[in-house]
């Protein structure tokens, strides 16, 4: 087992990971920018080193500053966290020749599976089923408007080193398609430094479903069940649960074992997060995987029992799934996790401030993910996320009556948070029903004056 490992990472999930290496006996180490100085997270690690200004790209971002934070403080690990490098393939390699483990799967896994395309060929040839479209990216508007003939319109350009919604455009007829292109690879250029795109059948108003894996260095592959994930803005997940009402055990083996055989033929290891979209009829199309553990992995670990961290480290470790599991997954209840942005209740501006009063919520089946604390920060140069709210319960309508109990009594002064958006989806028929796709928010007003009048009287 390791000594000491780097959290090349910040936040709540810096806090998840320093404590699972404290269940392990695992010394840890923070890195910082300097806007993070007073955080949780640099206070809780046995060892903090400041790697660089604020700005992301000159700390969290800056590979050589990580490295040599590792190397001065004799860490023989680096877990990566989500977001920033975590699914950086120059960084994992790195780690490896500079005599560090990376937490997380191999380096040309993660460069194969960054590249969208090159993830939907592998899976289609290990048969997962995918959404019809282009064979490759995408070398002219010729051969996209050829092609989106072929599969039928609305399609959808996405971007192969993309992820996050953007370098993403939808194509509802041929004379659209020429802006549409050179719109998604200038975003995809600026954003990812490669515009390659490629293209998708477009599934209108689909359920976002997506299954967690993990790898150990045996050869053998687990899958964790699925979460549902089509609350969604602009592409970003807001609330997640486990398990989707939409999934039946039959489909869920089914899948499961497609995955297995795939993931194997790749060589995954580690944790990581493969994506599907659910049509009307109930298919089940592969988008994309992530190789790294997700934001939303609490309600995996509330509805099977597992330890997702310290079975990444454990497994980084050489450990054989089968000794860290003890027994197959079983599904136990459900579980919804809501993401409490600092957000401007009518805006979705960022809400960035000191934090004047806090009350997190408590009691059967909740847990709170967070390095918020009172008098603490919430710095304008990183994602808005405050904390993760987690509620379980034996099922469905139990975890939504935990949440609606955590939600009331959840304060956050100071600063917006999205605290009263959860409350009005959870409270509106069709959440309650299951009648869930990635449209919800539009199509039942919870984005338009229905929510900014819940939020005024609130």
């Amino acid at each position: 087992m390791f000594e000491k490992i780097l959290i090349a990472n910040r936040g709540e999930i810096a806090l998840r990971v320093i404590c699972a290496c404290k269940d392990l006996g695992i010394r840890t180490v923070a890195v910082y920018s300097e806007a993070d100085r007073y955080s949780l997270h640099t206070r809780f690690a046995d060892e903090a080193i400041c790697i660089g200004p604020a700005k992301s790209a000159r700390s969290y971002l800056d590979i050589p500053s990580v490295i040599s934070a590792a190397e001065i403080t004799n860490a023989d690990a680096v877990h990566p966290g989500y977001g920033f490098l975590s699914e950086n393939a120059d960084f994992a390699e790195v780690c490896e020749t500079s005599g560090l483990r990376f937490i997380g799967p191999k380096p040309d896994v993660i460069r194969r599976m960054g590249l969208k395309q090159v993830a939907r060929t592998s899976m289609e040839e290990a048969g997962v089923p995918i959404l019809p479209g282009s064979h490759g990216i995408l070398r002219s508007l010729e051969e996209a408007v050829e092609v989106a003939d072929q599969i039928g319109y609305p399609v959808m350009l996405k971007a192969s080193a993309g992820g996050g919604g953007r370098g993403m455009r939808i194509v509802y007829q041929a004379d659209e398609m020429q802006n549409a292109l050179a719109q998604a690879q200038n975003e995809a250029a600026a954003a990812f430094s490669c515009g390659d795109l490629y293209m998708e059948k477009l599934v209108e108003n689909p359920r976002h479903i997506e299954f967690q894996v993990v790898g150990d260095e045996h050869g053998h592959v687990e899958i964790f069940g699925e979460r549902e994930c089509s609350i969604q803005r602009r592409h970003q997940k807001l609330l997640e649960e486990a398990p989707s009402t939409a999934v039946s055990p039959e489909l869920r083996a089914r899948v499961s074992e497609s995955l297995r055989v795939a993931l194997k033929a790749i060589g995954y290891t580690n944790a990581g997060t493969v994506e599907f979209l659910m049509d009307a009829a109930g298919n089940l199309y592969f988008i994309e995987v992530n190789a790294r553990i997700q934001v939303e992995h609490p309600v995996t670990e509330m509805t099977t029992g597992v330890d997702l961290v310290t079975t990444q480290i454990r497994v980084a470790a050489g450990e054989r799934l089968c000794e860290i599991l003890r027994g197959p997954i079983e599904l136990r209840g459900h579980a919804i996790e809501c993401r409490i942005n600092a957000e401007h209740p009518e805006t979705f501006a960022p809400s960035p401030g000191r934090i004047t009063g806090l009350n997190l919520p408590g009691g059967a089946g909740i847990r709170v993910d967070t390095a918020a604390y009172h008098d603490g920060v919430i710095p304008p140069y990183y994602d808005s996320l405050v904390a993760k709210l987690i509620a379980h319960g034996a099922d469905r309508a139990q975890a939504i009556a935990r949440m609606k109990r955590a939600l009331e009594m959840f304060v956050v002064e100071g600063i917006y948070t999205s605290i009263p958006l959860h409350q009005h989806i959870l409270s509106h028929p069709d959440f309650v029903a299951g009648k869930l796709d990635t449209g919800f928010l539009s199509r039942t007003g919870l984005m338009g004056d229905k929510r900014q009048q819940h939020v005024v009287e609130a």
